[in-house]
């Protein structure tokens, strides 16, 4: 006979505890289950981060580091080299059939490009480690070398007319000079250290100090390049005017003054001129028109058609075989969206924007007036003449004649351009927590090894490194 278990009461069974389980079984054969365990903090019951908490780890790790002091650097950077890299690959594309119908070999307007592209990389890395006083310095005597030059095109037999344009000067053999292209860069040095100097000593405020003598030299600067009739360099320059004088703090009437008295020039230039009337009217064409007169803007968009969403291929453009005029300089827009699609000019544009971005910030966290205004003249310069540029080959702008910056064919555009493009850069260098990171970033090794030592250390270091044995050998 079996002992009988003691019945625990009523009330007493309520309150008593529960054994715990033991490892081969719970007592009298009854298995007990462990409870859930409950989920880590930030995951869902089935172990994995929801979707809500990876976007806000996303969301930090991108604020983070736009905040880094490096990104402005970087972001020029990498922006301007990638925009001159896929400018040089497009000319060649772009350029083929124009020197072959004119008898050249295929790659000479490429390596004209390409030449330009090595000058101006030597002198975006002088820009970007000058000091901000020798950029000062340089503004003077930039702008007056770019007044004699405006002058000297219009003596005759020193300037050459190129389409209807008498804004080059010949400089022997294949190389010409557009000097109205440097007049960016001096108006932007220029005006930025002016403005600089008259803030320093609180003149701003008064109108006479604001406009004297910033516009009246701007004006001159249209004036001679108005007579070789270039009137989209006119538009950036008026485009560069305005920037800076909005980064002075013009007040709102001054402000629409200028910009009313410009307006009324432009008027009078454009009206008096029937091929500027012209591409007036041939804002959002679809037809060429009874006199081809729209031509060129109607196959941009053609261009920009045949592209769709990934192109037809480097190379594989259509329009570029004497159809488009201008393929490699204008509107080499158009025959990056047919080649790469979509995803090809949204990639420009995005790079523009970075630059864009760049310079705003550099130009927001300084506090160095000059080089706020230089980089805002900048940003000003290089952003509104992608804008005229793109504008008119989507059809939304009048064709001004103006090349996309770092992209287009034309040494006298992309040299000045570069050299903007090392100026923003040693801007985003000069910030003080910019500087603190770079040097940071320097090898810890000089502490240690100074001059010759440091040397030989690195080079015992590469020693060791390439005797080391694989992975696979260990």
């Amino acid at each position: 006979m079996t002992a009988e278990r003691p019945r625990i009461p009523t009330r007493e069974r309520a309150t008593a505890r529960p054994r715990p389980a033991r490892a081969g079984g719970a007592a009298g054969g009854r298995s007990r289950t462990a409870p859930p365990r409950r989920p880590a903090p930030g995951r869902g019951p089935s172990g994995h981060s929801g979707p809500v908490r990876r976007l806000r780890r996303l969301q930090g790790r991108l604020r983070r580091a736009w905040d880094r002091p490096l990104t402005a650097y970087y972001l020029i950077l990498g922006s301007g080299l990638l925009l001159t890299v896929l400018g040089l690959v497009m000319v060649f594309s772009a350029s083929q059939i124009q020197a072959l119908r004119s008898d050249l070999p295929s790659t000479y307007f490429f390596g004209k490009q390409l030449l330009a592209a090595g000058i101006g990389g030597g002198l975006l890395l002088l820009a970007s480690r000058m000091p901000v006083r020798l950029h000062r310095a340089l503004a003077y005597p930039l702008l007056a070398v770019c007044l004699v030059l405006l002058l000297m095109v219009q003596i005759p037999g020193i300037g050459h007319e190129v389409k209807g344009n008498q804004n080059w000067i010949q400089l022997g053999g294949p190389f010409q000079l557009q000097p109205s292209e440097f007049g960016k860069l001096a108006l932007v040095l220029w005006g930025a250290d002016l403005l600089a100097r008259k803030r320093e000593k609180k003149l701003l405020t008064q109108w006479k100090h604001l406009l004297v003598p910033l516009v009246p030299v701007a004006f001159l600067l249209l004036g001679l390049i108005m007579l070789g009739g270039d009137m989209g360099t006119a538009v950036i320059l008026t485009a560069i005017l305005f920037g800076l004088l909005w980064l002075a703090g013009a007040p709102t009437r001054l402000f629409a003054g200028v910009l009313a008295v410009a307006g009324l020039i432009g008027t009078l230039f454009i009206g008096t001129n029937p091929n500027r009337m012209a591409r007036l009217e041939c804002i959002g064409a679809t037809d060429p028109g009874p006199r081809d007169q729209c031509w060129q803007a109607v196959h941009g968009i053609y261009a920009l058609a045949n592209g769709n969403w990934f192109g037809a291929g480097l190379g594989a453009s259509v329009e570029k075989w004497g159809e488009l005029p201008e393929p490699h300089t204008d509107f080499i827009f158009a025959v990056t969206g047919e080649e790469l699609g979509l995803a090809g000019t949204l990639s420009v544009l995005a790079l523009y924007a970075a630059l864009g971005y760049a310079g705003i910030r550099v130009a927001g966290r300084t506090e160095d007036p000059f080089v706020r205004y230089a980089a805002g003249g900048v940003t000003t310069w290089i952003t509104a003449q992608a804008v005229v540029n793109i504008g008119a080959v989507l059809g939304l702008l009048p064709i001004a004649g103006v090349p996309l910056p770092l992209v287009s064919y034309g040494g006298s555009a992309l040299l000045p351009t570069l050299f903007a493009v090392g100026l923003m850069i040693a801007f985003a260098r000069s910030e003080p927590a910019a500087r603190a990171a770079l040097a940071m970033r320097q090898p810890r090794m000089r502490q240690f090894y100074p001059g010759k030592r440091l040397a030989r250390a690195r080079r015992n270091t590469m020693r060791r490194r390439a005797e080391r044995p694989p992975s696979g050998e260990r």
